[in-house]
């Protein structure tokens, strides 16, 4: 019994260390340089989803057509090429002092400015008097201390903020908003007809005298992506049980600046093709048909997911449970699941295998919430968890979401708890 529990204990060691060692070397994959975000620029959603179709043909998973890849189309806005903003000849770096917002159309040259304050927003007759002027002019919007506003007047200059970034009928060229808060990029459909742009370092905007900008922006109206899916068979094909996780994020912004996503959710890809990797063992093979589905076009709208719930490649009501991974690189505070208080039952079991197997700090509850590519398969009224880690790291939708910084602190844990949860359901 001894040697037993010794042998159990030595094999345990091992296997540990190999899953996370095989976890970073999948996220360190998916963010490297030449995944080029797992964007729209250089085709890195392309170059993402081969990687994980050749990791699905190593598993061993199945398809159910010719091909591991479902392909849908959508317009994208992009900036591929050089980017530069210079605030009186000064050089910012993109992604650590500024964002250029992801719909803006090309723009070159440089600019007069108008400054316009808080109390300008909140004006009418102020702010339609240097608005009125502004032609040719690029906007600055002071917002670096708004503390001692009410939330009516921030929600206010919020919407005037919006205007001036996204509205053809005023006359300013292109909009920079200067305030302290963290850079959260993002990705657009859409191409406005005014560049704009967000800086969070410091400047005394009455000091600058100009503004210089180039930036090159290409709008596909039909760009194609794919999802990746593949299945193990199970004991029994009645039922099926999904697995999805997001496989892109938000690519290239300008030639040089990339947004790695390591969190964002290599993280989840790399539990998906764990867990694949788990049930095609032979002694693993699971009680129902096991699907599992890399999402693309998360970032820009759930629209990967969206197109699979309406071209659907078995018939949807087959669905037992789906369990949708995302941000799976942390959880030193254990992990969040929405649509925990939709589906008791489920969330129930899921905290009891947790706490007889002692493997989280915490599962918690929260409700339903349209916020992943769990979305539109609840809608449909499958049975759904959309799961994401908490604590750790606070790098998201920014350039330091990097595969050396992410902890992965409880990623075996929560692995196993996937696992032992999919057995029993």
């Amino acid at each position: 019994m001894k040697q037993l529990l010794f042998f159990i204990l030595i094999s345990y060691s091992i296997a540990c260390p190999g899953q996370i060692d095989e976890a970073k070397s999948i996220i360190k994959e998916l963010t490297a340089s030449k995944m080029h975000g797992r964007g729209y620029v250089k085709k890195g959603d392309k170059i993402a989803a081969k990687y994980i179709k050749k990791q699905f043909e190593a598993i061993g998973l199945q398809r159910f057509e010719k091909s591991y890849y479902q392909k849908f189309s959508f317009p994208i806005n992009t900036q591929p090429g050089a980017l530069e903003l210079r605030i009186n000849n000064a050089l910012l770096i993109p992604g650590v002092d500024y964002l250029i917002d992801p719909s803006s159309p090309s723009i070159k040259g440089t600019y007069n400015t108008t400054i316009l304050t808080p109390k300008d927003l909140l004006n009418s007759e102020l702010f339609f008097s240097k608005l009125n002027n502004s032609a040719g002019k690029i906007l600055l919007v002071n917002c670096y201390n708004m503390k001692h506003l009410s939330k009516q007047e921030t929600t206010s200059i919020r919407e005037i903020i919006r205007y001036l970034k996204y509205s053809p009928e005023h006359p300013a060229l292109a909009t920079i908003v200067f305030n302290s808060e963290k850079l959260t990029w993002s990705g657009s459909t859409t191409q406005s007809q005014k560049a704009s742009f967000t800086v969070s370092k410091q400047f005394d905007l009455e000091k600058i005298e100009t503004i210089s900008v180039r930036s090159k922006s290409d709008f596909e109206k039909k760009y194609t992506s794919q999802n990746c899916i593949g299945f193990i068979p199970g004991i029994s094909n009645d039922s099926i049980v999904v697995v999805s996780a997001h496989y892109d994020h938000l690519g290239r912004m300008g030639s040089k600046t990339y947004f790695p996503g390591a969190n964002d959710n290599a993280s989840g890809i790399a539990m998906l093709l764990q867990t694949a990797k788990y049930f095609a063992r032979p002694e693993n093979k699971p009680k129902h048909m096991l699907v599992f589905m890399a999402f693309g076009a998360e970032e820009i709208g759930l629209l990967g997911s969206k197109y699979f719930t309406e071209n659907p490649l078995f018939p949807l009501v087959k669905i037992k449970f789906l369990i949708n991974l995302d941000l799976a690189g942390t959880g030193d505070k254990g992990i969040q699941v929405v649509n925990g208080s939709i589906f008791k039952p489920q969330f129930e079991r899921l905290k009891e295998i947790n706490k007889q197997h002692k493997l989280l700090p915490e599962v918690k509850t929260r409700g339903s919430a349209c916020n992943s590519d769990h979305c539109y398969f609840y809608e449909k009224n499958i049975p759904c968890f959309f799961i994401y880690t908490l604590g750790g790291t606070r790098a998201y939708h920014d350039i330091y979401d990097q595969y050396k910084t992410l902890p992965l602190t409880e990623f075996t844990n929560y692995n196993k708890l996937i696992r032992l949860f999919i057995k029993q359901l």
